[in-house]
């Protein structure tokens, strides 16, 4: 199996494996580093700013890449609560795309290959995804791949910069920076600056280059990996 090399699988659309079987792919995983390209151009929302990522997983074909996916900490602060017992037993998946050219049940078929995964590689117990209903989503591949559903998050907005859509949560992202008496565990010492990024966007904002945009709430979807004490 020939490894992954982005220089040579730039035109991702020039692959059709549309005739092949799903049980062809190879699932495996990979780092955000082979994949951020590939995302940024197959993912509807065209970005991986801001995400928290604890695992990274490839789809393959003859040693090309057709799906990436992504899993880390919940977006939203205390979710995991509803959850699980700690914010270690809860993960989200937090991206996950495929080239258009590829066979029926693919996606479904590379979250059930990550999932058992997880169930035996790592402490998580409860997945959680959302469907954006900004896009027209619904969670057909969820439902396909036995999720739970829960209903609606509530409304939201995200901001429009440059062509793409961020949560408003991008604009609050900082750097610690610490003076030298920190050492003394005095805190009040401790400043935050505005990540560049966030700065970029704060400043958009307020010079109209970007907006905010209301936004429906988003279906929920948790799959179970292992049994939780805690009840909802």
């Amino acid at each position: 199996m020939k490894n992954f090399n982005p220089l040579t699988n730039l035109l991702y659309e020039e692959i059709d494996c549309r005739n092949a079987k799903v049980t062809d792919f190879e699932v495996r995983p990979t780092t955000i580093q082979q994949v951020r390209d590939f995302i940024e151009r197959w993912h509807y929302s065209s970005n991986v700013n801001g995400l928290r990522i604890s695992h990274v997983f490839g789809l393959f074909y003859n040693g090309d890449l057709i799906g990436a996916m992504i899993y880390g900490p919940l977006g939203m602060a205390n979710t995991w609560k509803k959850y699980g017992d700690s914010e270690n037993d809860v993960v989200e998946l937090r991206r996950l795309c495929c080239i258009d050219n590829t066979p029926k049940c693919t996606e479904s078929y590379f979250i059930g290959k990550t999932l058992r995964w997880l169930k035996k590689n790592s402490e998580y117990k409860v997945v959680v995804s959302y469907a954006d209903a900004h896009y027209n989503h619904t969670g057909i591949i969820y439902k396909a791949t036995n999720f739970e559903y829960h209903g609606l998050t509530s409304k939201g907005r995200v901001i429009d910069f440059e062509g793409k859509l961020y949560h408003d949560k991008c604009i609050r992202t900082y750097n610690v920076l610490k003076n030298e008496s920190i050492l003394s565990a005095k805190f009040e010492n401790v400043v935050r600056k505005l990540k560049p990024f966030a700065q970029r966007v704060k400043d958009a904002l307020e010079d109209g280059r970007a907006k905010y945009i209301n936004t429906p709430g988003k279906h929920i979807y948790v799959f179970r990996l292992k049994k939780v004490k805690k009840t909802e």
